[in-house]
């Protein structure tokens, strides 16, 4: 009988646990790339090395490769003839194509969010907007990437709550290629 009652609790912790994924040295530094790119790290038209980058990471240049290979084929990144990647160069052409397409979708996601969101979007929500008031209560300290994090962490939660699997993955590549 007590195995049984065992059993049962192992079921109920399960059943609140999320799966744990496996992330590699490749998924880390393709992450970390993302969140610089989209964090204005890097300056229009930067020649990004890979041996650079690696060197920047503390890793060695192969998951360096594989994450540059993924952002260029997200546009995030140009491959040169050198074999060197860079940054897009910033055109009111493309400035004004990724805005109206910006406008196009994430509107849209904002729509169908506005009706889905519950109290705990919105309680999310308002825990980031006092995290950037307080924030922006101390003028004196600039924490430039903070307020870039919690600019995209609130546009996010309310994206999220879109309900759209389809809308999230092109609204985050739009970011990818806007910052």
């Amino acid at each position: 009988m007590q195995k049984a009652a065992v059993g049962k609790n192992n079921e109920a912790i399960a059943a609140q646990l999320a799966p744990v994924g496996r992330e590699t040295v490749q998924d880390r530094v393709y992450s970390e790339l993302r969140r610089a790119l989209i964090g204005g790290l890097f300056e229009p038209s930067q020649v990004l090395t890979i041996r650079g980058l690696a060197d920047a990471l503390v890793t060695s240049t192969m998951p360096v490769r594989e994450a540059l290979g993924r952002l260029i084929t997200e546009k995030a990144l140009e491959a040169l003839p050198n074999r060197s990647v860079r940054v897009p160069p910033i055109t009111l052409e493309r400035l004004d194509d990724l805005l109206r397409a910006r406008v196009l979708i994430e509107g849209e996601a904002i729509a169908l969010a506005a009706a889905r969101m519950g109290p705990r979007q919105i309680a999310a929500i308002e825990t980031i907007l006092a995290e950037w008031d307080e924030m922006r209560a101390l003028k004196h300290k600039k924490d430039v990437d903070r307020e870039v994090t919690l600019n995209q962490s609130f546009h996010f939660e309310i994206y999220r709550s879109c309900g759209s699997a389809v809308l999230i993955p092109m609204i985050e590549s739009l970011w990818l290629q806007s910052g």
